[in-house]
């Protein structure tokens, strides 16, 4: 068994994929939607995570107004808030967030506020103090907008930052904020994070005796 230690001054965390496994609720839905509209849905699942829904639909019908996408957008979410069957804790995320509770971290999400409530809700997650949801960004992961927000707002400069994330776009969005990434799960491990960990039972976090936080990594 080998142990990797990160070094950062603050974290910042997806939540889908990454603290909750929500993909059952996310699944049923655009799997509908897909049909509705003529498309794979299995394809359509292929692209769907990590981005605002608005972001989605534009990679899947890119010739649609989006001011469609946008409206199309607004009931996605209604519905996702209102669909918490099946979503749960990813393993280790409990033990996880009690664990940083004390330490720098910000919850960097392309939900928004009430769909992140939610589901860390669902899930018996505590819900982070900072936190940057669709309202509060103008564009989408891959985008690394969300991520350099949540760095400014806990005061820590971007390579001082951990992002920990499950999906493409989330990873490439860390990347292109200028931080590292811990990928969680299966949809991380190809897209050649950082560090790479099945779920957050792999993950120990712990304080230096400078305030510095310290990511064991166990694989």
């Amino acid at each position: 068994m080998m142990t990797t230690v990160l070094t950062a001054r603050a974290l910042l965390l997806d939540m889908d994929g990454t603290l909750v496994n929500s993909d059952a609720a996310v699944e049923r839905i655009w799997r509908r939607w897909a049909v509705d509209h003529g498309l794979n849905p299995d394809e359509a699942l292929k692209v769907v995570h990590g981005r605002q829904g608005y972001a989605t639909m534009a990679v899947l019908l890119p010739d649609r107004p989006m001011e469609h996408n946008y409206a199309d957008n607004r009931e996605m979410l209604a519905l996702e808030t209102a669909d918490t069957e099946g979503v749960v804790p990813v393993p280790g995320a409990p033990a996880f967030m009690a664990a940083i509770a004390a330490l720098p971290h910000a919850l960097v999400t392309s939900a928004d506020e009430r769909l992140a409530q939610a589901r860390m809700t669902a899930s018996d997650l505590r819900m982070p103090q900072i936190r940057v949801t669709a309202e509060g960004v103008s564009a989408s992961k891959p985008d690394p907008e969300g991520f350099l927000k949540g760095a400014a707002e806990l005061g820590f400069a971007p390579e001082d930052c951990i992002v920990f994330e499950d999906s493409e776009a989330g990873v490439e969005a860390g990347r292109a904020a200028g931080m590292r990434v811990v990928g969680v799960g299966p949809r991380a491990h190809a897209y050649n994070p950082t560090a790479y960990v099945p779920d957050l039972t792999h993950v120990r976090v712990t304080q230096g005796a400078d305030g510095t936080v310290e990511v064991h990594i166990t694989n």
